[in-house]
């Protein structure tokens, strides 16, 4: 199995658009091969000092794949692309760590 972890930041502002398309395309990301998890994940509130923030215009977005081959498809699908290429210009930044499990 192959975790990923892909910590996405928007411009300010822009997280609520960002996430309305990613969340249009998840169903999508479900249907393909080897798929166990793939869901956006924000802050949780009142933690107090116990957690550090990611911040308002930052998500995250926790994978799981049954192997590296289907983790590569899903990294080439359409669906994909066509996501990319409606959130680019909303991007600040987007960081992907890819885990196996230790």
């Amino acid at each position: 199995m192959i975790h990923v972890i892909a910590i996405i930041t928007t411009k300010p502002g822009q997280r609520d658009t960002v996430l309305k398309a990613f969340n249009a395309n998840v169903p999508a990301v479900h249907a393909e091969k080897g798929c166990i998890e793939y869901g956006a994940t924000v802050d949780a509130d009142g933690l107090g000092s116990f957690q550090t923030k990611f911040g308002p215009d930052t998500f995250v977005v926790v994978e799981k794949w049954d192997s590296v081959d289907d983790l590569k498809a899903h990294s080439a699908a359409p669906h994909m692309a066509a996501y990319a290429a409606k959130v680019k210009e909303m991007l600040a930044s987007r960081v992907i760590h890819v885990l196996s499990p230790a």
